[in-house]
């Protein structure tokens, strides 16, 4: 009866084991968009913004790259003390370009150009750990607004040595922010409350929005990549944020290690469609695959979130 016992406790370890292998099949490689820091001009509250977010990476283990504006950088005066810090710590950085300027307002030579002055804020911290620049984000994800302009970028970004680093899971953080800065600006502590929980309630439904987005494109599940930016609300929220990917059982890994998922080699291309937005990487490759999906069951921001973040301070 004792051997009948071990081995039965001995099959349920191993069919725990197994469960929980199940359990951990989802990935995502976090990045953070507008480095330094975003809309900020205050050297201690980048500071502590930063800080925030690296330290909860720290704990929780987790991989992540920045993406880097070289203007902030030269603005705040601890900009390059600040993506040290992001080195320093072993997390990447990408190019965010220099000004931050949308490909759609800029000729093909004038965004290049940005590309290049853009790298220069950058490449020294990498370098000083055997590193050099390999990702590059679109601002606002926008990749040229006609075919020509749209080529002549992603051919020089090949010739550079980039790789574009899309995003698949938009929670709008920038409008929750937004809002977020004006009920701490107005010390509503109330409404900053609702909003950090209205943001974790919309990020996890993202999450499995984009999920199921991906499985009616692909046909499975493939690995995420989040855009977040280095703002307050994020720095305030970052530990849930990152218990939120951990409770649905997600594994951080690296934007390398995601981007090897044979997804991310779905050809770009120029879509007319959306040349005059800048819409997350599935709704493009549904475009590309002729896969019919439907973009009207996203869910939106609460109309009260937005309106809160559009009143003046």
């Amino acid at each position: 009866m004792a051997n009948v016992f071990r081995i039965t406790c001995s099959f349920l370890v191993v069919l725990i084991g197994a469960v929980a292998s199940l359990a951990q099949q989802h990935s995502v490689a976090l990045t953070f968009d507008d480095l330094p820091a975003a809309g900020i001009v205050n050297p201690a509250e980048a500071r502590a913004i930063n800080t925030a977010i690296i330290n909860a990476l720290d704990r929780h283990r987790a991989s992540a790259i920045g993406f880097v504006i070289g203007q902030r950088v030269q603005e705040l005066g601890n900009g390059q003390e600040l993506i040290g810090q992001w080195v320093k710590h072993g997390y990447d950085l990408g190019n965010h370009t220099f000004s931050h300027g949308i490909s759609d307002n800029l000729t093909a030579t004038e965004f290049e150009s940005d590309i290049v002055a853009g790298e220069a804020s950058f490449a020294p911290a990498l370098a000083r750990v055997g590193k050099s620049p390999r990702y590059f984000r679109f601002p606002q994800s926008h990749t040229g607004d006609n075919k020509e302009k749209h080529d002549a970028i992603a051919e020089f970004l090949i010739r550079r040595g980039y790789r574009v680093a899309p995003c698949t899971i938009d929670n709008e953080d920038v409008v929750y922010n937004n809002a977020y800065l004006r009920a701490r600006f107005s010390k509503d502590k109330e409404s900053a409350t609702r909003i950090r929980a209205e943001y974790l309630v919309y990020t996890a439904t993202e999450i499995d929005y984009y999920t199921g987005l991906h499985k009616q494109i692909f046909g499975r599940e493939i690995p995420h990549i989040i855009a977040l930016h280095v703002n307050r609300l994020n720095a305030d929220v970052i530990d849930q944020l990152l218990e939120l990917f951990e409770q649905k059982h997600y594994l951080f890994k690296t934007l390398d290690s995601v981007l090897s998922d044979p997804a991310y080699d779905t050809p770009d291309r120029f879509l007319p469609r959306y040349s005059k937005s800048g819409p997350m990487w599935g709704y493009r490759w549904a475009e590309v695959l002729d896969v019919r999906v439907n973009g009207n069951l996203e869910t939106e921001p609460s109309p009260w979130v937005i309106q809160y973040g559009k009143q003046p301070k």
